[in-house]
């Protein structure tokens, strides 16, 4: 089965968004979840267990779920509250970094910036233990980079992934190379590395990428 990364997620009853990541457990090589995005700038992001996905191509997913299914999802992104002393956030308000909305007021005059004293803050809610890798994370060799992730294959069965898709080249040159996870070293946030050689990458068969 094919998780392919940035791509329509269609439930029951219509269009409900695109892949934007997915969970893996990096001691294990199993995916646990992938990530949908709703449609538009501000669309949130849920997570999906695999069981809801019916069926997957390289170009979409179909999932079991209607789409207020997957409203009720768990958010993949949610808002948490940080305390902010007095002096933080000055300097970061000052800088334009930080904005004056949703605050806390400590007491006093409400125009004084120097009592708001609170912020949120967006955390991704990936579970313990689990990593998060979207498409265009980059691919490491044991000798340099090499190119970026496009998707994964997964054993249906088991969840476990089974080959990584390498995005390698650049513009008309690209082409997608099946990588068996048995070449993967390690994932880590900021890249996936691998055990080969660019060399031994090379070699490997590829296909041209023709996608929209």
């Amino acid at each position: 089965m094919e998780i392919p990364l940035n791509v329509e997620v269609l439930c029951s009853d219509g269009s409900c968004g695109r892949s934007s990541s997915i969970i893996l457990n990096p001691i294990t090589e199993e995916v646990t979840h992938f990530v949908v995005k709703e449609g538009g700038l501000l669309g949130d992001e849920y997570l999906v267990p695999l069981d809801a996905i019916f069926e997957s191509s390289s170009v979409s997913i179909r999932l079991r779920w209607s789409r207020e299914d997957l409203a009720q999802a768990e958010p993949f992104v949610k808002s948490v509250f940080i305390g902010k002393d007095e002096s933080t956030f000055l300097a970061e308000s000052l800088s334009a970094s930080t904005f004056l909305w949703p605050y806390a007021m400590a007491g006093g005059d409400p125009y004084q910036p120097a009592m708001l004293s609170a912020l949120y803050e967006q955390v991704e809610q990936i579970p313990p233990g689990e990593l998060s890798v979207r498409r265009g994370t980059e691919v490491e060799a044991v000798d340099g980079r090499v190119g970026t992730v496009d998707e994964f294959l997964i054993d249906p069965v088991t969840g476990r992934i089974t080959h990584l898709v390498l995005r390698k080249g650049h513009l008309w040159g690209e082409r997608d190379i099946t990588i068996p996870v048995s070449q993967i070293d390690r994932v880590a946030p900021e890249a996936v590395y691998l055990k080969l050689h660019r060399e031994a990458i090379n070699e490997l068969p590829g296909i041209p990428i023709h996608r929209k």
